[in-house]
């Protein structure tokens, strides 16, 4: 099992209604995607969070599958998103885990 975390800053403070939608893009993912065992996304309430407004983990059946997911036109839509909502940053960290 392959964990998938990703941490996104934007330029800008996007409205409430854009995380929601970016939420709810991402969310779909997981029965558009193979390889997708869990997904969750939301909105970062914490103060030590150096500028990361958006958190995201994926949890994914191995690393073929995680692979599979970052060219996927499905996944590239919401990348193409968070580009016109001033993504200015991402922080991800992929590991194995049982």
């Amino acid at each position: 099992m392959v964990e998938h975390i990703v941490l996104i800053k934007f330029l800008e403070e996007p409205s409430e209604t854009q995380i929601q939608e970016l939420i709810q893009k991402t969310l779909a993912l997981k029965v558009v995607i193979p390889g997708i065992m869990d997904i969750r996304q939301g909105s970062n309430f914490s103060s030590r969070n150096k500028g990361y407004q958006v958190g995201l983990t994926v949890r994914f059946e191995d690393r073929a599958s995680l692979e599979n997911y970052g060219p996927h036109p499905a996944h590239q839509e919401i990348v193409k998103f968070l580009k016109e909502i001033g993504l200015e940053d991402t922080l991800v960290v992929d590991f194995e885990c049982n």
